[in-house]
This record gives C-alpha cells, structure tokens and sequence, in this order.
C-alpha cells in the first residue's frame, strides 16, 4: 500500500506539531496573569493566542468542545470552523486553559490543551455539563466498572496492579458533592489526592504506567471528559462517564440534544475509533507537564503529544525568545 493509501488513517504529524504551537502560544499568552486572580483575563489571553494559531493550520476543524457554552467566550466556540480548511476534516476539542482558577492563584496543574479526532467521532456533551467519570490505566480495562461501589473497584483494580489496597492512590475534584466518595475511598483503605482543579490532568495521571496515582474518580466537567477520552485512547487506558445534570431542566435539554440519561459511555462513545490526538502544555507545574518558565531572554515550555494511532506520548521542550512574545 502506498503512503498517500495510508494517511487517512492517522492525523498528520506536522499537524500535531502545528497544535503544539498553539497550546505554548496560549500558556505563554497566560504567563503575565498567573497568580494574579483574574481568571478571565488569563482565559481571554489564550483563547486569542490559540485562535490565531489554529487559523494557520491546513486542516478543515470543527469545534465539538469549545469555550462559548463553559466561559460565554465569543471565540473559539461549539460549531466554529478552525484552520485554513484545507486538508482533512476534524473533530476539535480546545481547553486553552484548563485550570483558569489554578492559573489566577498560581498553583499547579493549569495546562492548555487540544484534543481532536476524525469528524464526527466526538460526543457533542455541551447541553449537560457534568460528568461522573472513572479513569485507571490499562490494567483497569475489563476491571473496573462505574456502576460498582468504589471500594469494590478500588480492591479489582488493587488485586490487577499486584498491590496492597493500602498503597492504592485514588484523585478526585475536592468538592462538598464528594464528600461521601471520599470517605468510602477511605473506608476501602485506599489513600485520596485531592485536586482543586484540573481533572483531565488528573486523569491522564491516572492512566499513565509511572503514575503516582492509580485512579481518577467523581464529577467533572462532560467536556473535560471526552478531552480526557481521548488522551486515555492513546495511552490504553479504561475511561467512562454517566451525565449528572444538575436539574431536571438541564437533563430534558440533554435529552433533547440526544443523549442518554443514566447510561454508562464507555470510551468509544466519548469518542469513536482509534485515531485520537491530544496536545497539552504546561501553564503552571504539575505532574504532567512542567509550568512556562521566564528566564532571561527565554521563555520554556513543556508539552506531551498522545496519539491513540501510534500509541505514543512525546514530549517537547521548547526554548523562546520572549522578544517574540512577552
């Protein structure tokens, strides 16, 4: 088979690399407003540096997840077109900064992120915003189930790692409605990281094989979830997700836009098929990816690449001069 027969199937590496230079472009964009309390300004100045970016690139995108029905941004919103149109078609799924609260406080895990899939291969989740989701690496695949109590999938997934359910580490988002979650992860024996923001790092977190966590649970954000799908997709991991909308007005509008009440999405209906892409750069520190870093003339950024494809995470270490952009 020939290398043009081949290409559909995979999105284009100069492609991956072209996203990159939008999610630095965004963290870099943010650093003037780390720890200074204004979310929305941080927010604002990386939806317009990825925008501007992503108008670049030769792909035709769509935007499934996009920042118009979270922040009432007026760019980078559900049903934008993005890049030159030429080329491939695309689902897009863009978070320029997922994590604008950590990013005003300055604390960790703030990163930019872009996921992005065939067209109409994402889940359109925006009419319900929340999610109740569960993430492990790949020896949670065929495990762990939602639908099971926590403790019980904490013990299979325990007895699948090869490890005692007291060294077992499980993330979820501190919030009052966890509460309960929290204490049943802790009645198991199992320990807890509570994060105050940022789940789809949380949940890449989980899946990796050197993780310092083993799972990801409770509810976050629907969008944060189909990102996070495809992220876990190129790591091999396990991830699904039920609605939990707030209301009932909430819940008719999902059920409305399609979609299904009190139903488990397993992976391949967050997102459909093997031919994910996620981009991510560090706004602040975090596990995943080191935090922009101003040093003298330089700024340093750290981004990962997942493809689901290759089965591959890259990560780049990128030097700019702040002439070019600060």
């Amino acid at each position: 088979m020939e290398t043009s027969d081949m290409a559909p199937l995979h999105p284009d590496r100069n492609i991956a690399l072209e996203l990159v230079r939008s999610t630095e472009a965004a963290a870099i964009r943010a650093v003037p407003f780390i720890g200074r309390g204004d979310k929305e300004a941080a927010d604002g100045a990386a939806v317009d540096a990825m925008r501007a970016f992503l108008a670049t690139v030769d792909f035709d995108g769509v935007i499934v997840i996009g920042e118009g029905e979270k922040d009432d941004a007026p760019m980078l919103f559900n049903g934008e077109h993005v890049g030159t149109g030429k080329g491939r078609s695309y689902d897009i799924a863009v978070d320029p900064i997922d994590g604008t609260s950590l990013t005003a406080a300055g604390r960790q895990n703030a990163l930019s992120v872009i996921a992005m899939s065939d067209r109409g291969t994402m889940l359109d989740a925006s009419s319900v915003f929340y999610m109740d989701k569960l993430v492990t690496g790949p020896a949670g695949v065929g495990v762990v189930d939602i639908r099971l109590p926590i403790g019980e999938n904490i013990r299979k997934l325990a007895a699948a790692l090869g490890k005692p359910v007291d060294e077992m580490v499980v993330s979820v988002l501190n919030r009052p409605r966890h509460d309960q979650l929290i204490r049943e992860i802790r009645e198991a024996g199992a320990g807890t990281r509570l994060m105050s923001d940022g789940d789809v790092a949380g949940g890449i977190n989980a899946a990796r094989h050197d993780a310092r966590t083993d799972m990801c649970v409770g509810i976050g954000g629907s969008p944060e979830g189909i990102v996070t799908a495809c992220a876990i997709k190129a790591l091999g991991g396990h991830i699904q997700g039920r609605l939990w909308p707030r209301d009932d007005e909430e819940r008719q509008k999902g059920i409305d836009a399609g979609l299904k009440m009190d139903h488990v999405y397993e992976a391949d209906d967050l997102v459909a098929g093997n031919n994910t892409l996620f981009v991510a750069t560090g706004v602040t520190d975090g596990q995943l990816v080191a935090g922009v870093r101003r040093q003298g003339d330089y700024v340093y950024t750290e981004s990962v690449v997942l493809r689901s494809h290759s089965g591959t995470l890259r990560r780049i270490s990128s030097d700019h001069l702040v002439s070019k952009w600060l």
